[in-house]
């Protein structure tokens, strides 16, 4: 659903990119949660940017496996039931074939290596900005934090829900610039709306203009 499709029409051809290359996304996330330290109680992280991926584990390198054997290929499980049950379910093919995937699409630079954590950013191929209706934009400008629809139907001086959600709330949020507080549970009453990345950036925006 992320890894959407940029299209540049040229006079000669029309040209499809996806934004992140999806074998390196793939192998980075199957890593991410064999390599993952559970003792910390700590689950990979994955956070989807406008114009990057950043997956995080817990733990760093295995003892014994430097940087240099990591990027090289050598591979030590540290979840080998998972490693198992991925390879039943044809989910890896070899043992360390994940890192040498990664790097034919995205340099040694993607890797960090922290005191408890290893971080793989992964760059767009570039940044698509959401087409906005003056609606969204002028919804995105009142935003201060938290708020529930009444709140925000004040601040616009909207007194028609139906109007409110059709022409400002949905299009903000399919459109990932608005985010439900709690997802689970989207129809509640006490639902409350907050700005996404994107949205707090496409807002910073708006304002300065």
């Amino acid at each position: 659903m992320e890894n959407r499709t940029a299209t540049q029409i040229t006079s000669k051809e029309r040209i499809d990119r996806r934004l992140w290359n999806p074998v390196a996304i793939r192998e980075a996330v199957i890593n991410s949660i064999v390599h993952n330290d559970f003792t910390r109680e700590v689950p990979p992280k994955f956070e989807i940017f406008a114009d990057r991926i950043e997956i995080t584990s817990a733990g760093t390198l295995p003892e014994g496996l430097s940087e240099e054997d990591f990027f090289d290929g050598v591979s030590i499980p540290r979840n080998r039931e998972l490693m198992r049950v991925y390879r039943d379910l044809e989910l890896v093919e070899q043992l360390g074939s994940g890192v040498p995937r990664i790097l034919e699409s995205y340099g040694k630079e993607c890797f960090r290596f922290m005191g408890n954590f290893i971080r793989m950013t992964f760059p767009a191929s570039e940044v698509i900005t959401p087409q906005v209706t003056p609606q969204v934009e002028r919804l995105l400008s009142v935003f201060l934090g938290e708020h529930n629809r009444q709140e925000l139907q004040d601040f616009l001086g909207l007194s028609d829900r139906k109007n409110f959600r059709e022409k400002y709330l949905n299009p903000a949020v399919e459109v990932r610039l608005v985010e439900l507080v709690n997802p689970d549970n989207p129809t509640s009453s006490k639902q409350r709306y907050v700005l996404t990345a994107s949205g707090k950036r496409l807002a910073e925006k708006i304002d300065k203009d």
